[in-house]
Order: C-alpha cells, then sequence, then structure tokens
C-alpha cells in the first residue's frame, strides 16, 4: 500500500472515530506514520485529505448494499436481506451516516457531497427494488416506493443512533426487526411461518 493509501485510510478511520472537525494532520500521519512531507505532497491541505477520505468511505459501504439489492432472491427477500444484514457495527456508528453529524462536513459541499450522493444511490436502489415487488405481486402497488425506502434507511440510521445512545445494540436491531416486520405484514406473500402453520 503506497503512501496515498495509507493516509486515506487512516483519514477514514479518523472520521468514524473523532469526525473530521476533531481529526487533525498530526493525528492522520501518527496513525499512518507517513511524513508530513508525503502527506502534503499528496493532499496540500487537511480539506484535500478529507474528501478524498469521505470519498473512500462512501465508496467502500456501496458494494455490499449493491451486492445484496442486486443480487439473487425474489424482490422482497433481497430487501429482508438488506435490512438484517450483519456486517454493522452498531456501537460505532455508520461510517456515512455520522458525516451527517459533523458541522465542518455539512457545511462544506466538497465534504458533503459523497455523502449525499452515497445516501442517494442507495434511496434510488431500495426504491427500484421495492417497485419490482409491487410488480411481482409481493407488495401492495398502494404503496409508494419512494416513502418506503426512507422509512427503511431512517430505520438503519436510526437504530445507530439509538445503539450509540444506549451503548447497547440492541436498539439497533430492533430497530430493522421492526422494518422487516412491516415489510412481511404488508406483504402480500405468505411468510415462511404462515406456510409451516398453513401445512
Amino acid at each position: 500500500m503506497g503512501s496515498r493509501e495509507q493516509l486515506v485510510d487512516a483519514m477514514s478511520d479518523l472520521l468514524w472515530e473523532r469526525g473530521y472537525a476533531a481529526t487533525s494532520p498530526r493525528a492522520v500521519r501518527e496513525r499512518c506514520g507517513v511524513g508530513q512531507g508525503s502527506m502534503y505532497y499528496h493532499f496540500p491541505s487537511k480539506r484535500d485529505l478529507g474528501v478524498a477520505a469521505v470519498e473512500h468511505n462512501c465508496s467502500t459501504l456501496l458494494p455490499g448494499s449493491v451486492d445484496i439489492l442486486e443480487g439473487p432472491g425474489s424482490p422482497l427477500e433481497r430487501l429482508i436481506g438488506y435490512l438484517t444484514r450483519d456486517d454493522h457495527e452498531p456501537l460505532k456508528g455508520c461510517k456515512v451516516g455520522r458525516l451527517t453529524q459533523d458541522p465542518e462536513v455539512v457545511s462544506d459541499p466538497a465534504l458533503l457531497a459523497p455523502v449525499k450522493n452515497s445516501f442517494a444511490t442507495i434511496h434510488t436502489m431500495l426504491a427500484g427494488v421495492i417497485a419490482e415487488a409491487m410488480e411481482a405481486g409481493e407488495l401492495p402497488d398502494s404503496l409508494d416506493a419512494d416513502h418506503l425506502a426512507d422509512l427503511m434507511t431512517t430505520s438503519i440510521q436510526g437504530g445507530y443512533v439509538l445503539a450509540i445512545a444506549a451503548q447497547d445494540r440492541a436498539p439497533f436491531d430492533s430497530a430493522r426487526a421492526g422494518a422487516v416486520d412491516l415489510l412481511r405484514a404488508v406483504s402480500m406473500t405468505p411468510s415462511p411461518q404462515t406456510s409451516r402453520k398453513d401445512s
């Protein structure tokens, strides 16, 4: 791994742990062992490094969502798979979502743009799969795909906030389970438990 990548990785982790405002260039250099000269060769300012790190955080989180939402299974199965994926660390928060709580990120269009685009991409994908589920007869066509996509995202992001506040992952898991329960409640297809009872 080259010095540029080491700097971006270190800044990415520190953004997650401390936020942008509380992360200094010195802290980044100490984390990765890259010298000051090399750092400023690749990134003339903290902001330049911050933009690269935010973009990195956003781009590394998207593939896992894409793999599930564009993967095998019925549309409803993919939505439930997205809500129940087990690669989260709720007590550390979302690498992307936590950035929205940093005033310096929110006030800087260049820092905020990757975050905004990341959430917009996930929203578009979720709404698309929800629309597929309606067309397949798995969900009623009276639903609003955009509204349901927002509900799914806020269930996850809100779950992070509740888990951090409680210092317990249980609220995060509960929020996601509630979203799954709602999907199954409005689903036009029998759940596995219903099928077993009927058989």
